[in-house]
């Protein structure tokens, strides 16, 4: 597939999870068994309605949907969780279309990693598509005090790549997501159509 960003873009900013690498089925995985490990059950609507919000935004919600107050905490999910994704992370492969933008306007223009993701599972991610050494700028729910809807990720990798908002495009895969990019007056590009995921 052959992509050329839209005309007047002097920086990119790409989602991690579901857009530069197809970690979805994966985490997915990862929230299904903690659910089962705490009584709890989930979907991939309900994961898809979320995507884009840090894990304890996500485990918060899976408390309350399934009525687990008191039985269970947002960081005994959060860790399962994680422990249960990076099982299986060594699998993760890099969406292409979306991966050989950034190989393309490396070195031409600056970009970021504007994700909801953990850090340390966002770096690991990086590093197993082989994707690290393109990004100078990652910001993750660890780094902002809003998240996704907010355009506070985009708007802080604007910051840190000296871009104009409205002169930056934005490759995402989640409905939050979208939304933040156009919130941040930013162009934002959906890449669902642009590969198969089997979540």
């Amino acid at each position: 597939m052959k992509y050329d960003i839209s005309p007047g873009v002097k920086g990119l900013i790409f989602d991690l999870d579901g857009t530069l690498a197809d970690t979805m089925p994966y985490h997915f995985e990862g929230w299904k068994k903690a659910c089962i490990k705490y009584g709890a059950d989930i979907d991939t609507a309900f994961l898809r309605l979320h995507t884009g919000s840090p894990g304890w935004l996500i485990a918060s919600e899976i408390i309350k949907k399934c009525g687990l107050e008191g039985k269970v905490t947002i960081d005994q999910i959060v860790e399962e969780k994680l422990d249960q994704f990076h099982r299986v992370q060594h699998n993760v492969k890099a969406i292409e279309p979306v991966a050989d933008i950034a190989r393309k306007y490396y070195g031409k223009l600056p970009m970021a990693v504007g994700t909801g993701g953990h850090r340390e599972a966002v770096e690991r991610t990086l590093e197993i598509t082989g994707l690290r050494k393109y990004f100078d700028i990652i910001v993750t729910a660890n780094d902002v005090d809003n998240f996704k809807p907010h355009p506070e990720t985009f708007l802080k990798c604007a910051e840190l790549m000296n871009v104009d908002p409205a002169h930056i495009e934005v490759f995402e895969d989640g409905d939050l997501g979208l939304k933040a990019a156009l919130m941040a007056g930013m162009i934002a590009t959906d890449v669902r159509s642009w590969y198969d995921s089997n979540w």
